[in-house]
């Protein structure tokens, strides 16, 4: 019975809940972005609403990456970069494997594999040619390098099919976006259109205005409050003030009730240092949350509001879930599908999302500081963890004082 209950507790770790797991992800090719860098990006979406950062030296690469709670062992990685820039993401797919009921368990455990043995995309394709689990996954993993490379890979449990970002074939403007269906799929089973197309509304208008950047993903791509279907956009007529209950429907957003961290990738040059590559994590609900950097040079002092404390919560996730409480403040009914508008963004500018944005402009000023000098010079790991304890103290200092947390 012991055996039994172990095993079910470890397949919940890797296991993708059908529409709740409804990521939607993105990468970008160096050439089309204002700094000649490949961007990635996941907006994850997950019931497991706890997730923390863990720095792993357990393959031939070291690597951080974005893993839920109480996995403690850290079995499964849903996104993730490692020491030679090799950086990996996916979003579920539900037409890959159409009519097939097998259980897919494997997403994250490949992502985990390709951590520890990938430096490029071309590793990461001999390795799912020899992968012995193909039948446990279906999912669209997106991946970038240091060479420049970024592609998605459609992987189901019979083939897999890529999609390069640097073919103008098959991405003219330099990006590919994916939510829960692959093109290589049964397209009467997609799934996360809505999703899909408003994340095309987004890319299109970074395109048009050269605006792919790693600020944009963060702040216009995780947080976009505009839905496709019903040409919403809530960040016009906003309410007057916090004090109100201004509730909104909110179904088939990006960053939704279920988005539990925004995970971006900033690449580096062909020329540069993979030690550079630069990952932007948003722990917890996107709106009520702030993007930090880190680098897997720093080694296994991350942030200590990134990584798991006592409780075996990320403090910045707990804080972010705290905040999130008061967006969706109805517990019955369904609560997930409205959001309390008012206490995001409201004329007198005293919204959650509209008091942490200073926060978080000053930590990517810092940053962009340090990565300007570190691309000149190198990068250095005992300047890595000072950054950091500036930042821990930031977060902790501004979360207590502005929202007593």
């Amino acid at each position: 019975m012991k055996r039994i209950f172990i095993t079910i507790i470890s397949l919940l770790f890797l296991i993708d809940c059908p529409f709740i797991n409804a990521c939607t992800t993105a990468i970008v090719s160096g050439k089309f972005t204002k700094d000649g860098r490949p961007l990635l990006i996941k907006v994850r979406d997950t019931d497991e609403l706890q997730n923390k950062l863990l720095f792993f030296n357990d393959g031939k690469y070291e690597y951080i990456g974005l893993v839920d709670s109480r996995d403690s062992l850290g079995t499964s990685v849903w996104a993730g970069s490692n020491s030679m820039g090799f950086s990996i993401m996916n979003s579920l797919s539900y037409n890959l494997n159409a009519g097939d009921t097998t259980l897919v368990t494997g997403n994250g455990v490949l992502m985990k594999r390709a951590l520890q043995t990938c430096a490029t995309l071309e590793d990461f394709e001999e390795m799912v040619k020899a992968y012995p689990g193909l039948k446990e996954l279906e999912a669209n993993f997106g991946v970038i390098d240091a060479q420049g490379g970024a592609a998605y890979y459609e992987i189901g449990k019979n083939k897999f099919t890529k999609f390069d970002a640097n073919d103008p074939m098959i991405a003219p403007f330099g990006y590919l976006i994916r939510s829960n269906f692959s093109y290589s799929g049964d397209r009467k089973e997609d799934i996360g259109l809505i999703r899909y197309q408003t994340a095309e509304d987004v890319f299109k208008e970074a395109y048009s205005t050269n605006n792919f950047s790693f600020q944009f993903l963060i702040k216009n791509f995780a947080r976009c409050l505009k839905q496709s279907l019903t040409k919403t956009n809530l960040l016009e007529n906003i309410p007057a003030s916090s004090e109100e209950l201004v509730f909104v429907n909110y179904q088939d957003f990006i960053p939704n009730y279920y988005s539990t961290a925004a995970f971006v990738v900033q690449g580096v040059k062909e020329n540069e240092s993979p030690s550079l590559t630069t990952i932007w994590t948003v722990l917890g609900f996107p709106l009520c949350s702030v993007a930090i950097p880190t680098w897997v040079k720093g080694g296994k002092e991350l942030p200590s509001v990134l990584q798991a404390d006592s409780s075996g919560n990320a403090p910045l996730c707990s804080m972010a879930l705290k905040l999130k409480e008061k967006v969706f403040p109805l517990i019955k009914g369904y609560s997930t599908r409205y959001i309390n508008l008012a206490s995001i963004l409201n004329k007198n500018k005293d919204g959650i999302m509209q008091k942490l944005m200073p926060l978080e402009d000053s930590i990517i000023n810092d940053a962009e500081q340090e990565l300007k000098r570190w691309r000149i010079k190198g990068i250095e790991v005992s300047e890595i963890r000072k950054f950091y304890e500036r930042v821990d103290m930031q977060i902790i200092s501004f979360f207590k004082n502005t929202f007593n947390l």
